[in-house]
């Protein structure tokens, strides 16, 4: 019988943002680590499209999960992006063999840098604002842990000092559409997820390695490597 893969269920995130004088910013959140999803790793705010959202968005997906994600961000750290600032990053969708999928909007976001941060406890244990190349170190040097999309979106925003340079850089170019392809490999322990122009895509075998398009975890880091790869098939953290 042919496998049937769970549709992806709507979902937003968003980076939110603040300029300081030692640069730009950014908000991460340490989930709880006893959650079954996502426990212990350091995230954007976000989570998935609520009917409400989709009712205040009249029905529009994309609208809807700008709402989401301006909602997320006030429940999960009483900060409260405007869902006009928002400017899409990106758009991931969970690997098509793993059980609970995702389509996911990624935004960034100003926000008010003075205004209190306030985290319930429960889903959400602990909050640092850092400059973006500090959370890029952190997670490299192993002391916080991230899924790819958070890592390679701030390896985006790395390249800018403001958040004026953010939305004039990223108004450039569209939105990177991501639908990755997970393989393990138990001898190693390394977990790979391939991108497209990837040669072992397709077959999700990275011992296919006439281009390579992929991040890989190995350890407590991920390391994106890409190399001989079609311009067509864009870098994902530039």
């Amino acid at each position: 019988m042919p496998f049937d893969p769970p549709h992806p269920k709507p979902a937003s995130t968003v980076v939110l943002l603040r300029d300081t004088d030692s640069g730009l910013e950014t908000l991460l959140l340490k989930r709880n680590k006893a959650l079954m999803f996502a426990g212990g790793m350091w995230v954007f705010p976000g989570g998935a499209i609520d009917p409400e959202d989709l009712a205040k968005a009249k029905g529009d997906e994309q609208q809807a999960a700008r709402i989401a994600a301006a909602r997320e961000a006030f429940e999960e750290s009483g900060l409260q992006p405007r869902v006009e600032d928002m400017l899409e990053i990106s758009h991931w969708t969970t690997p098509e063999a793993e059980p609970k999928r995702f389509s996911t909007w990624v935004y960034a976001a100003p926000v008010d840098g003075d205004t209190e941060v306030v985290i319930d406890g429960g889903e959400i244990h602990n909050f640092r604002w850092m400059p973006i190349k500090e959370a890029i170190q952190a997670h490299e040097q192993g002391d916080m842990g991230m899924f790819p999309p958070s890592y390679l979106t701030l390896r985006i925003l790395s390249r800018y000092n403001s958040i004026a340079e953010v939305f004039a850089g990223e108004a450039r170019r569209a939105p990177y559409k991501v639908l990755p392809v997970f393989h393990h490999e138990p001898a190693t322990g390394e977990l790979f997820a391939l991108f497209p122009g990837d040669g072992g895509y397709e077959a999700a075998n990275p011992s296919l390695t006439e281009s390579t398009h992929r991040i890989v975890f190995c350890g407590k880091r991920w390391t994106y490597i890409r190399d001989n790869v079609a311009e067509c098939f864009p870098p994902l953290d530039q």
